[in-house]
């Protein structure tokens, strides 16, 4: 057998493994933790007040900021015109939109560069696609800093109150449905479809 650690050569390793434990956050034996990885896009904006569009006007009808769409459920959506992916959300954008009436706006905010592309392209793109919402053009590209999104296109759903309350980033088919129940959610009982029996009451 081997002879066992004296008293003195013990007493210096917990003196050392006290040291590490001061030095590393999972102490002596323990690895690091792992930090969560941060959001894909949004910067943590979920829950917190949507910061205010300035952009240029292009097209289209509605409120063209959340100040003039307090009241609303609105979509702020950041597309541009070389995005595949916004030519299908943007016809089911309007499905929405003509879904929800009144309740629901969207606000599409162009991030094509003034060098790559014209006011009247983004039109043409709106129109092509059979759109009637807003569509506006962060020409500063203050809009993109302020949401940061990272994919294209990414839409941020914003409460009556103005606060984001989910993020879709990117678009896949069927996005829309998703969208659609978290907007009746935000909207409340109103918006749900009635019953299939007219909402009739058995006596």
């Amino acid at each position: 057998m081997s002879p066992s650690p004296s008293p003195s050569f013990a007493r210096v390793l917990a003196v050392l493994c006290a040291s590490l434990a001061l030095a590393l956050p999972a102490g002596c034996g323990g690895a690091a933790p792992v930090a969560p990885p941060a959001p894909e896009t949004g910067g943590g904006l979920i829950g917190s007040a949507a910061p205010e569009l300035t952009a240029e006007v292009v097209s289209g009808e509605g409120p063209s900021t959340l100040k003039d769409a307090r009241g609303k459920v609105v979509i702020v959506d950041f597309w541009a015109t070389y995005c595949r992916p916004c030519r299908k959300s943007f016809p089911k954008y309007q499905e929405l939109v003509d879904r929800f009436g009144g309740d629901l706006a969207v606000l599409a905010v162009s991030l094509d560069a003034p060098e790559d592309a014209s006011k009247e392209q983004l039109t043409a793109f709106a129109d092509e696609a059979g759109v009637r919402f807003k569509i506006l053009w962060d020409k500063d590209q203050s809009a993109e800093k302020a949401y940061k999104p990272r994919r294209m296109p990414t839409a941020f759903l914003v409460d009556r109150g103005g606060v984001v309350r989910q993020i879709h980033a990117g678009y896949e088919n069927g996005e829309e449905d998703k969208i659609s129940r978290e907007i009746e959610a935000l909207l409340g009982p109103a918006a749900t479809p009635p019953p299939a029996d007219g909402g009739r009451r058995s006596p």
